[in-house]
């Protein structure tokens, strides 16, 4: 059984850059504003287990081999209704000279308005590839700091645990995100905390701000009302020059 709204491959998406990329990048359907966010990591972290929690409320333990799905569901952030995309990504691989990042995880990640970079604390290899991860993620968003939270996932997983929730905070903390422990298997609240805040964030850079024209307008002073006291005084000092005139005749 498939738990997903709606479900395609990153390879469909517009390049970037284009006007069908313009179009897309803030209006999802019924014309409501869209977040798209990509969830990252090494394999078995519980990526997928992650998405269909945040989507469903439900934990599965077994899933298929991850095809790059993107799932789709609303989401309330301070009274209005945003469309999520959330892709699902292959897990990230380490080689001898670092990171083996597809063209397809490449995609997504410049894609996405925000990421998510998930580790386990049952595997501390998998912790480790965070800050290149991140690293990663900031170098396809040049110019502009992409929003991203830290997941430890498997936190009830503690007689196996390898890596100190704690290690994760502190590493967050380092690269300036928000850090989230989380047991996708038992806290369904944890799990959307991580994804809504990352919304919030999202939803606020994308408010419309004042145009220059706009705020240069606000800038010209508008005309006084004219001062009925002072024109009374004027037509006074007008009366008395004329009367002075008339009588000097």
């Amino acid at each position: 059984m498939r738990l997903i709204q709606n479900m395609c491959t990153i390879a469909e998406y517009p390049a970037p850059g284009s006007a069908a990329a313009a179009a897309d990048c803030c209006l999802g359907a019924a014309g409501r504003r869209l977040v798209k966010i990509a969830v990252v990591g090494a394999s078995g972290v519980g990526k997928t287990a992650l998405v269909v929690r945040f989507l469903t409320k439900r934990f599965i333990g077994d899933y298929e081999r991850n095809a790059g799905n993107l799932y789709t569901r609303q989401v309330q952030i301070e009274g209005e209704t945003l469309a999520i995309q959330v892709q699902d990504t292959p897990g990230v691989q380490v080689h001898e000279n670092g990171l083996s990042c597809g063209e397809q995880l490449n995609r997504c990640i410049r894609w996405a308005d925000a990421v998510v970079i998930v580790f386990s604390v049952t595997d501390y290899k998998s912790y480790e590839l965070i800050g290149q991860l991140h690293q990663h993620v900031q170098q396809l968003h040049l110019g502009s700091r992409l929003p991203v939270v830290v997941v430890a996932n498997k936190a009830d997983l503690l007689h196996v645990k390898q890596v100190d929730p704690q290690l994760g905070l502190q590493l967050a903390g380092v690269l300036g995100c928000s850090f989230y422990e989380v047991s996708v298997s038992e806290n369904y609240n944890d799990v959307y905390n991580a994804f809504h805040v990352l919304c919030k964030e999202v939803s606020h850079k994308q408010q419309p701000s004042s145009t220059p024209e706009k705020r240069r307008t606000s800038l010209i002073p508008r005309p006084k009302s004219p001062n009925m006291q002072d024109l009374k005084r004027r037509f006074k000092q007008a009366l008395s020059a004329k009367v002075r005139t008339v009588t000097s005749v």
